[in-house]
């Protein structure tokens, strides 16, 4: 059974950059999202995970390779972000003055994908990763990313709401005290150490991180 499943989301992009949802839209990295995802490298260091997955979009494989696992990676294609359909392109702000209240985490996306589809998808990539052994790692999206972590503790997909994740941000799915029976999330929303020549602020509300086998250590 898996003992760890690190989940790191993608570095920044200029939709991300402004507020905007990005699902199937296959943007680069901008060059501060390249400086924060090579910060991973550092931060995953001494990592050996038994698998790599990757979703296929270029935001996630970059991440990937920059962070130092792009050879060993495979590419998965349930780790896709929401599909936003008719919002695609557009921030909530926007969405929220034709459509108020709304709330992806409840609402999900006309022409895309519903609450009850991306639970099912997450739920669908969990039973995949449950028999596989050791400490997995995936490299994919905010919005899915956060579904995934509440899927992962038997919470609904509301609940998801609650779970702030920033760009190349690392957090970790394992067990409570390593029992192996009841799921917990281990990390959250820990960001890279960027090395001197690669300098860049951490995004609003990111804390730095190094993770050294599977126990992160925060680092002020």
């Amino acid at each position: 059974m898996v003992e760890q499943i690190f989940i790191i989301r993608h570095g920044e992009t200029q939709w991300s950059l402004d507020g905007r949802h990005t699902g199937r839209t296959d943007l680069p990295l901008t060059e501060n999202g390249e400086r924060r995802a090579t910060g991973l490298r550092r931060m995953l260091r001494g990592m050996n995970f038994s698998q790599v997955f990757t979703s296929p979009l270029q935001r996630a494989r970059r991440t990937c390779e920059l962070a130092g696992f792009g050879e060993a990676a495979r590419i998965a294609p349930d780790l896709h972000e929401w599909d936003y359909g008719d919002y695609e392109g557009r921030t909530s702000a926007d969405i929220r003055a034709q459509r108020p209240g709304w709330n992806i985490f409840h609402d999900g996306c006309p022409q895309g994908e519903s609450v009850e589809q991306i639970s099912r998808r997450a739920d669908r990539v969990l039973a995949g990763l449950r028999p596989l052994e050791g400490t997995v790692a995936l490299f994919s999206h905010g919005q899915f990313l956060r579904t995934l972590a509440v899927r992962w503790i038997g919470l609904p997909v509301t609940d998801a709401e609650h779970l702030a994740l920033d760009a190349a941000a690392v957090s970790i799915l394992g067990f409570e005290h390593h029992s192996g029976e009841i799921p917990a999330i281990s990390l959250w929303n820990a960001g890279p150490t960027i090395s001197p020549g690669l300098s860049a602020p951490p995004a609003k509300g990111e804390r730095n991180a190094t993770v050294s086998s599977g126990s992160p250590r925060a680092r002020e």
